[in-house]
Order: structure tokens, then C-alpha cells, then sequence
């Protein structure tokens, strides 16, 4: 009977042990080695190709300068002008021209290297000339991307940035502190006598 357990006992910390060594050991990759470019998903190779921000315009984003697509998306909601529009469209097609070209050129990159690992003829100069490559397009296309969110500021009005904002989800806090936001068209020192600000 003690024998019984003793082997009850191992087997089910043998187990556990196993268990705890496989959840451990488990990477967040795992399936990702079926990728065609095991560093790129099937959606990052559609928004590339598209000329999609791909996350590299957050920077602007974020801290109020939005983007020609959103822009347009909500055309309505944020009430552009003609003159808006004609203006936004523009920049959003050469920016997305720019970013389809750069796209399809960093994909390939990426390819390119991961085809070097696959094929095992990758060596120290190639991999630092891989990287140059690739790093050398996101460079450049993060600059096409965030370039033109530094040109909608100029193109909009700070309400309609403020709207913006709102209709992202974004905090808007220090926008409609009416002591620190004027709206265009306010006298300053007058907008703020009426709000109450010191």
C-alpha cells in the first residue's frame, strides 16, 4: 500500500512539474513560426501595403496633431470646410503614395532576412546590412507618417481638433479648461474675464 502511494505520490509531481515547466517555458510566438516573414502577421503586411500608420504616427497623434484618414473618416462630425477637405485629401494621398511605396520596400526587406535565417546563409555582414536596410525604410516611413499629422494643425481649427479628440477617445482635459483654451475668434483677455480665470 505505501509503495502504491509513494508512486501515486511521484507521478503526480512528475506531472505537475511537467505541467509547470511547459506553462513557463511557453512562448507568446508559438504559431507564429508558420508566418511566411515570421516578423510580420498577415495584418501587418496588409496595413504596409496599404500605407496604413501601422502605430508610427502616436507620437504625433496623441498629443493633438490628427490624422488625414480620421480626419476624413469624420469629415461630418468635426464639420470641414471645402477648402478643408480639398486641403486634407491631399496631404492624405501623398502621404499614402509615399507610405505604399515604403511599405512594399520594407516588406521585402523583412522578407529578405527572414529568408537568410530560413536558408542558413546568414552571417554577421549580412545581418548588419539586413538591419541598416530595414531600419533605414521604417525610418523613413515613420517620417511620411508623422510629417503629415505636423501638417492637419495648420489645416484645422482647435475646435475641431478638440472634436476630433472626443470622437477618438481621447482625454481632452487640458482643452476645455476654459482658461488655458480660447476658442478661435475670442478676444483672449476678454474670454477669460467672462470665464472667470485670474
Amino acid at each position: 500500500m505505501k509503495i502504491w502511494l509513494s508512486l501515486g505520490l511521484l507521478l503526480t509531481f512528475l506531472f505537475s512539474s511537467f505541467s509547470y515547466a511547459n506553462e513557463t517555458y511557453h512562448s507568446s510566438y508559438a504559431g507564429e513560426e508558420n508566418r511566411k516573414i515570421k516578423s510580420l502577421s498577415q495584418d501587418d503586411i496588409l496595413a504596409l501595403k496599404k500605407g496604413a500608420g501601422w502605430g508610427m504616427a502616436k507620437a504625433a497623434e496623441l498629443n493633438g496633431y490628427p490624422g488625414p484618414k480620421h480626419i476624413i473618416q469624420m469629415q461630418d462630425e468635426i464639420n470641414l470646410t471645402s477648402l478643408q477637405k480639398s486641403k486634407i485629401n491631399l496631404e492624405f494621398k501623398k502621404m499614402q503614395t509615399k507610405a505604399i511605396v515604403l511599405g512594399n520596400e520594407l516588406i521585402l526587406l523583412e522578407e529578405k532576412l527572414n529568408n537568410a535565417f530560413s536558408n542558413k546563409s546568414i552571417n554577421e555582414i549580412k545581418l548588419d546590412e539586413y538591419i541598416t536596410d530595414i531600419m533605414d525604410v521604417r525610418a523613413k516611413l515613420r517620417l511620411v507618417h508623422l510629417s503629415t499629422h505636423l501638417q492637419t494643425p495648420s489645416i484645422l481649427t482647435q475646435e475641431q481638433i478638440i472634436l476630433y479628440n472626443d470622437l477618438r477617445g481621447y482625454s481632452t482635459v487640458e482643452y476645455k479648461n476654459p482658461c488655458t483654451f480660447v476658442p478661435e475668434g475670442h478676444d483672449a483677455k476678454m474670454w477669460r474675464k467672462h470665464n472667470g480665470c485670474k
